[in-house]
């Protein structure tokens, strides 16, 4: 949660700084900007958890992306779908889908190199034409309590409103071009850190909740079996004194 909390002040500047330099004539310029008329072939990232025991926490976030996959192939879009963790990868060799990557050795501390070693590629293909989008299915780290499976889109950019700010003059060095030739990059893999940090977070919590749902849980049947065995103890107890009893009327 502390590595989540301390990820959003940069994001939040970094998207500022974007959205202050975006412009419709840079915009034409760089690749990561484009907005294709169609979408024809899109990636979709999903990130779920190496481990079980975690409640529903998977099958939300697998339930999310299908609908995703469903969605744009609906549209006529040819869908690559890409898991990080054993349990999305499970699912989909069980259905038999084909994975254009898979990834299990993203632990619950990622770092930023791992959110590069995802998007990169799919930077390449995106900037060569070759995918039209790419969405990254992900769990938002909104408590311990609530972690909603979220669609995020990452490419094309979409740079923040930057509201007021964009009525202000700046003198940009070296250029707003060799600026955001630098910055778009480092926006969507940060995009995507925050995605892999956030879900490492909400898996936690959707497994402390989980055990402590079955804790509960356990303690409950426990109770309940402690009172069912002490009423049969009872009920037997009663039955031996009554043959007692009604044993020494008899004589």
């Amino acid at each position: 949660q502390d590595r989540v909390v301390a990820a959003r002040p940069y994001a939040a500047a970094l998207g500022e700084v974007l959205a202050r330099l975006n412009s419709a004539e840079l915009a034409e310029r760089f690749p990561l900007l484009r907005r294709p008329a169609r979408v024809r072939r899109a990636a979709v990232v999903l990130l779920t958890s190496n481990r079980g025991l975690a409640g529903g926490f998977n099958a939300n976030l697998i339930k999310e992306a299908r609908a995703r996959v469903a969605q744009l192939e609906q549209q006529g879009a040819s869908v690559d779908v890409h898991v990080v963790g054993r349990k999305g990868i499970g699912y989909f060799r069980y259905v038999g889908r084909a994975l254009a990557a898979e990834r299990t050795d993203i632990t619950d501390r990622p770092t930023a190199e791992d959110a590069a070693s995802i998007v990169d590629a799919l930077m390449a293909d995106f900037v060569a034409g070759n995918l039209d989008a790419v969405y990254v299915v992900h769990a938002k780290f909104n408590s311990a309590l609530s972690t909603p499976p979220t669609t995020l889109q990452v490419l094309p950019v979409e740079p923040p409103s930057a509201g007021a700010a964009r009525q202000r003059d700046y003198l940009l060095t070296p250029s707003p071009e060799a600026i955001l030739t630098e910055l778009l990059p480092l926006y969507v893999r940060n995009t995507v850190y925050r995605a892999l940090v956030e879900t490492a977070a909400a898996e936690q919590g959707a497994r402390r909740t989980a055990m402590k749902s079955a804790t509960d849980n356990a303690g409950e049947i426990l109770n309940l079996l402690k009172r069912t065995y002490n009423r049969a103890r009872q009920a037997q107890i009663t039955q031996e004194i009554a043959e007692i009893v009604g044993g020494a009327a008899a004589l």
